[in-house]
């Protein structure tokens, strides 16, 4: 079952969440826009009845796809996305730091 991935923004904070039929809480990626060009990925929360889902990283392969759309830069101060960044060396036009 696929996660249904929404994007919220209210003035500099912003979050990705994840929803899955059949589970009440949202897995969820946190940020905070620096500015036009800057964001830092600030926390990845996924509740235990998602885990082994694969939902986390669908998270922040959404982070990394629209931060190319949008010609962003990625701070990863969460180390869960820190940890999927140096998994993936061909998110590193993303990612700064």
């Amino acid at each position: 079952m696929s996660p249904v991935i929404t994007l919220e923004q209210d003035g500099t904070k912003g979050r990705y969440a994840a929803i899955v039929d059949g589970i009440d809480v949202p897995a969820e990626l946190t940020f905070s826009i620096v500015n036009d060009h800057l964001i830092i990925a600030d926390h990845t929360g996924v509740p235990d009845s998602m885990r082994g889902m694969g939902v986390g990283k669908l998270l922040v392969e959404r982070l990394v796809a629209d931060a190319r759309k949008k010609q962003v830069k990625i701070i990863p101060l969460c180390p869960y996305v820190k940890a999927q960044y140096q998994k993936h060396p061909d998110w590193a036009d993303v990612f700064q730091g």
